[in-house]
């Protein structure tokens, strides 16, 4: 599972995501995934790309969100399959909080959409205007695609988990969406159908006239993180910088939080 390939760099962090590794004694054990039946072709591109026998099975059951949920089940036991798993980062039993992105070199982007294919949401809100979010219990998780979604859009979110239920939901609207969208749902990626159709759906919004021109974040240079750091006062460097002093908190806590590098000695 060679995770700078990019079919298998979506299949794993889909698998982080929503899939479910159990283990057992004398070595048993199995991963599943289960999805709704209208993306069972997913999971049959999942099948292909496994060298090992799975099955996929349907059923309907009760779910907290439906009384009658059409559900498609994909299954493997080889032991060989899960070692590989858990050693590039899926954990044994519940993991909500602990999945982090993988060690060593993968395919960010398709990564990245396998994250938000099996836990975030892609299309438009209820007033109209394109969105990508997504929701998670793993502040690894939430910090990467705040730092990876800044790089590519130039949107700076601040990471927080929420105060009701204690998870991270992390939200990017209009361009930003549109960009973030683009970028990870390219032509021919390996994605569930549904929300790559929604993301070429959003690429379609334009601002409406009577809308306020979209804010610009303006980029941290090196030279400012330094001076932000040395004077250890987000107002003075504010003043000296010529940003907001809230802009200047942001950034020493992403700083002092690992979220944004630390800059090079001078």
């Amino acid at each position: 599972m060679d995770l700078t390939v990019p079919e298998y760099a979506y299949m794993f962090g889909f698998l982080q995501a929503d899939g479910h590794l159990y283990q057992q004694s004398r070595q048993r054990g199995r991963l599943t995934v289960e999805i709704s039946a209208r993306d069972i072709g997913l999971l049959r591109e999942f099948q292909k790309l496994t060298p090992h026998k799975s099955s996929i099975t349907e059923r309907t059951r009760s779910t907290n969100f439906a009384e009658s949920h059409h559900a498609a089940l994909w299954s493997l036991y080889s032991l060989e399959a899960r070692t590989t798993l858990n050693e590039l980062g899926l954990p044994y039993g519940r993991k909500s909080k602990t999945i982090a992105p993988p060690h060593g070199e993968f395919s960010h982007r398709d990564y990245l959409r396998g994250i938000i294919d099996a836990d975030g949401s892609v299309g438009y809100m209820n007033k109209g205007f394109p969105f990508v979010s997504l929701t998670t219990a793993s502040t690894a998780i939430a910090t990467y695609l705040g730092h990876y979604a800044q790089e590519v859009t130039g949107a700076e979110r601040l990471i927080k988990r929420n105060t009701r239920d204690d998870i991270y939901n992390v939200l990017y609207m209009m361009e930003t969406a549109q960009k973030l969208a683009a970028h990870l749902y390219y032509p021919g990626c390996l994605s569930l159908e549904r929300k790559h159709a929604a993301a070429k759906s959003i690429d379609t919004w334009l601002r409406p006239s009577d809308m306020r021109a979209a804010y610009t974040t303006r980029r941290w240079e090196e030279w400012e993180d330094r001076i932000l750091l040395e004077l250890n006062s987000p107002s003075a460097a504010a003043e000296k910088l010529g940003r907001t002093a809230q802009s200047c908190n942001l950034r020493a806590w992403r700083l002092r939080t690992g979220q944004a590098p630390m800059p090079n000695p001078r």
